[in-house]
């Protein structure tokens, strides 16, 4: 049985199609269910902080968003963890079986001639892409650094040290200023040693300098950013420990959001093909149905599971919904569409050849790269989560990424 994604050596202007509308028109809503079932296994648990993901998670109920907005289901975190590391198997898989393998076939069709029928194109624009979106997390990562940590510095050194001599004089100022019936305060803050020394070195200098005004340690009623505390900076600007813990977040929200795209992206355009070529299948359409329709729904779950557990913040909690609904709606779209151009469109042609493959390249570049680096990599040797967790732990984890990789492969056979 050919292959949806092969392509069959048919240069005509026409396609395959056989007639069966009503069959193929239920196709848009078996598929888009199947996506939206994988897809939209997404947690909804009860409010947390934006960074937590809980031990116990709780998966919203697989109807309408709405109502998974208000009716909850407890999965056990057991359930979640297989989902998991089924749906990184079913990426991986998709990115070599059902991606680069058509892409190749589509580039080196008999029905191509000249400059792209010398070359590999289909590895290179996947490789192509690899190095791209390693070089757009890097310059991500970058970029968003220089903005959290090097704001202040990036103006120039002599900038940043005289607001230090200016912050640190007020401070002096104000402690020269402050009663002496308070009790000493004994707060310890993290992340502002290199503060305190240096405010303690600015006193005992103008000390020595002949100042004799009293020298006073924050008392217990100090307030948070006020000159009279050491351990805040003063006039109320950020703590540092407390800016480095937010800037932390951020850095991890960014590359995580980077990823999801990334993904989100590939996953999308590799869809599209799959509802265009569903829609004027011929006699293996019946065949293509079921064998998509668990397709779509295994790489929905992957991709769910991705959006499961990212950390989203309360001002973007309805992201993951509206990427959920463009992979869900992504294929019955394309199916839509194929069946109104059924009469026209032709999957053998040169133009539609090019396009595909050139497309299946990008997508399999992308999906490899998460796959490899995000999936792979990130999960299982980067992650703190791991790190910690018992052989056992791991090795189970491996073998549900294996059997999500090992089933998409075998629906290679025909899809």
């Amino acid at each position: 049985m050919a292959s949806p994604n092969s392509v069959v050596v048919d240069c005509a202007s026409g396609n395959d199609y056989d007639g069966r509308l009503l069959l193929r028109i239920s196709s848009i809503f078996v598929i888009g269910f199947g996506s939206c079932l994988g897809m939209l296994v997404y947690k909804y648990t009860t409010p947390v902080p934006a960074v937590t993901i809980p031990a116990d998670d709780r998966i919203g109920a697989l109807v309408p968003i709405a109502l998974a907005r208000t009716q909850r289901m407890h999965v056990s975190p057991v359930a979640f963890f297989i989902a998991k590391y089924f749906g990184s198997g079913v990426i991986i898989a998709t990115a070599f079986i059902h991606l680069l393998t058509p892409a190749t076939e589509a580039l080196q069709s008999p029905c191509l001639s000249g400059l792209i029928t010398n070359y590999s194109w289909a590895e290179g624009i996947a490789l192509m892409t690899i190095f791209s979106m390693f070089f757009l997390e890097l310059m991500v990562s970058r970029f968003d650094m220089l903005g959290t940590h090097e704001h202040e510095a990036a103006a120039s050194p002599s900038t940043a040290q005289s607001r230090d001599t200016e912050r640190y004089a007020n401070l002096e100022s104000t402690w020269k200023q402050a009663p002496a019936s308070r009790e000493p305060h004994q707060h310890v803050h993290r992340g502002c040693t290199q503060d305190t020394e240096l405010a303690m070195n600015s006193v005992s200098s103008s000390s020595r300098a002949g100042k004799n005004a009293p020298t006073r340690i924050p008392t217990s009623g100090s307030v948070p950013g006020r000159e009279d505390d050491f351990s805040y900076p003063p006039g109320g600007e950020d703590h540092l420990g407390h800016s480095r813990s937010h800037s932390d977040e951020h850095e991890h929200f960014a590359a995580q959001m980077t990823g999801l795209f990334i993904l989100e992206f590939g996953v999308v355009f590799h869809s599209i093909f799959i509802g265009l070529t569903l829609a004027v299948a011929g006699s293996e359409f019946v065949v293509l149905y079921i064998v998509l329709s668990f397709h779509q729904t295994f790489e929905g779950l992957g991709l769910g599971s991705r959006l499961a557990t990212a950390s989203w913040p309360k001002s973007k909690s309805w992201l993951p919904w509206v990427l959920g609904a463009a992979f869900g709606i992504t294929t019955p779209i394309a199916i839509a569409i194929g069946l109104g151009f059924r009469t026209s469109f032709a999957p053998g042609s040169p133009r539609t050849l090019i396009i595909q493959g050139v497309f299946d390249s990008i997508s399999a570049g992308i999906l490899i790269y998460t796959g490899l680096v995000e999936l792979m990599a990130h999960e299982f040797m980067f992650s703190a989560e791991m790190r910690k967790a018992s052989i056992g732990n791991v090795l189970f984890a491996f073998a549900c990424m294996c059997i999500g990789a090992g089933l998409m492969a075998v629906l290679g056979r025909w899809a």
